[in-house]
């Protein structure tokens, strides 16, 4: 049997479900099967796939999940501490009990995908699928493919969300099982919000979590999206964001990878209109054997459009890291300017990092720069702090965490900035609290 077949065996299995769904949707499921089929995993032997091998996930056997049995308690110590709008699924399916959208303010919509389609599926029918149709990957059509459950998050021109829009996917431990969640978010004119994707799980899951989601900025409209990503070591998580921007729009991504056996992430950002800028920030930590891989890929589709693009990797053990930043200026985009920097911190000899910035540009006015670098962290240094009475652990931990300072610097939320800084701190080869780093660095200004 097939990687693919034992997918398309479960989706049939499935399909009694689906009886009488839309047209529409009965359609694109059917092409979503029909190309995921034709395409197959990727290997690496496709270019974009080069440096990651997803064997793990094409030859595994996943179940879906039915259920949401995962009580408040259980969900409490691992959702993020924020007063927020609070949308929880648990292994892709919706659990109303651990969700909190009863208080959005007016001109809000925040509900599970399986509610808008059966509430006004035709409103749902037209944006979702157009920035990411089955063509992009084979991932992407087996998304739409089981196309059921996911998040529609809407807000209305000229509205400002005070709370964070949280979109929370839990996974439990047991039986493997799979999801692909879809989101889709619409910000009107001149509205502004901030939305959390947060990807965790208990300690031993070992499940396939593969989410498509679709952002769609109108003029002047304000989105800080965080994707806080910890999933437990043993999952695997694929995602694909795709973003497109109208005139005088302002995006910023805050990409937080700390999770997972394997994850890849392609965010992709098309500025249509003048006055457009993108942000993007990204951090991934990696131990043990863990795989991330991060492709991204800006798009200048008009003139005067801007963007700035930071990541940093810190690898330790034999993890392995991925970076692929492509910036592309279209023909006749004049006046843009495009900034990509990566950076990357390998803490053992055996670590890995691939890293490849890529500038496409068909104008003559423009301002691009990109660059990359990688190394280990500067013995002198270290030497420096221990000269002062700090250990070595401690002081190791404080130049990682300088090195990572500048991408979390930018992350308003202090309860994401704090459980990056402890995972970070706490999952360094040699164990410390992040408090005793605070007192350090203290000492050392004194």
């Amino acid at each position: 049997m097939s990687d693919t077949q034992t997918f398309l065996d479960t989706l049939k299995t499935r399909s009694a479900e689906y009886a009488g769904e839309p047209s529409w949707i009965a359609a694109r499921r059917q092409a979503g099967a029909a190309r995921f089929e034709a395409m197959g995993f990727p290997t690496r032997r496709d270019e974009e796939w080069k440096y990651t091998d997803v064997r793990g996930i094409a030859q595994g056997h996943f179940k879906l999940a039915d259920d949401v049995d995962f009580s408040q308690a259980q969900a409490a110590t691992l959702s993020l501490p924020v007063e927020a709008h609070r949308l929880s699924f648990v292994d892709g399916v919706f659990a109303p009990g651990l969700s909190d959208i009863d208080a959005l303010p007016q001109g809000v919509q925040v509900m599970p995908l399986s509610k808008a389609l059966a509430e006004n599926h035709e409103a749902v029918g037209g944006p979702l699928g157009r920035l990411t149709g089955v063509d992009f990957s084979a991932f992407a059509a087996l998304n739409t493919a089981f196309m059921e459950e996911g998040a529609v998050v809407r807000i209305a021109p000229n509205t400002v969300v005070e709370k964070p829009i949280v979109l929370q996917f839990l996974s439990r431990e047991g039986e493997a099982v799979m999801c692909h969640p879809r989101i889709l978010i619409e910000a009107g004119g001149r509205s502004e919000a901030t939305v959390i994707e947060h990807y965790a799980g208990e300690e031993n899951a070992a499940n396939f979590t593969n989410v498509v989601a679709e952002l769609m900025l109108d003029r002047g409209a304000i989105l800080h999206h965080y994707k806080l990503q910890e999933a437990p070591v043993g999952d695997f998580h694929v995602a694909s964001i795709h973003v497109e921007q109208s005139r005088d729009s302002v995006y910023t991504s805050y990409n937080l990878n700390l999770g997972g056996a394997l994850a890849r992430n392609d965010i992709i950002a098309d500025l249509n209109g003048e006055n457009a800028y993108t942000n993007l920030y990204g951090l991934f930590f990696g131990q043990g054997r863990q795989h991330v891989d991060n492709h991204t890929k800006v798009n200048h589709n008009a003139p005067l459009t801007f963007s700035n693009e930071n990541y940093k990797g810190i690898l330790g053990d034999r993890a392995h890291g991925v970076f692929n930043g492509r910036v592309f200026v279209k023909r006749d985009s004049q006046k843009i300017e495009g900034f990509q920097s990566n950076q990357n911190l390998l803490l053992s000899d055996r670590a890995q990092i691939d890293a490849k910035p890529e500038l496409e540009i068909y104008a003559d006015d423009v301002k691009c720069s990109h660059g990359t670098t990688t190394g280990q962290l500067d013995e002198d240094a270290v030497y420096a702090l221990r000269t002062r009475g700090i250990d070595e652990a401690t002081a190791r931990g404080l130049l990682t965490l300088a090195f990572a300072g500048e991408v979390l610097e930018q992350v308003a939320l202090d309860a994401i900035a704090e459980r990056v800084e402890l995972a970070v701190a706490g999952k360094l080869p040699e164990r410390f609290n992040l408090a005793g780093l605070v007192e350090a660095a203290a000492a050392l200004n004194e």
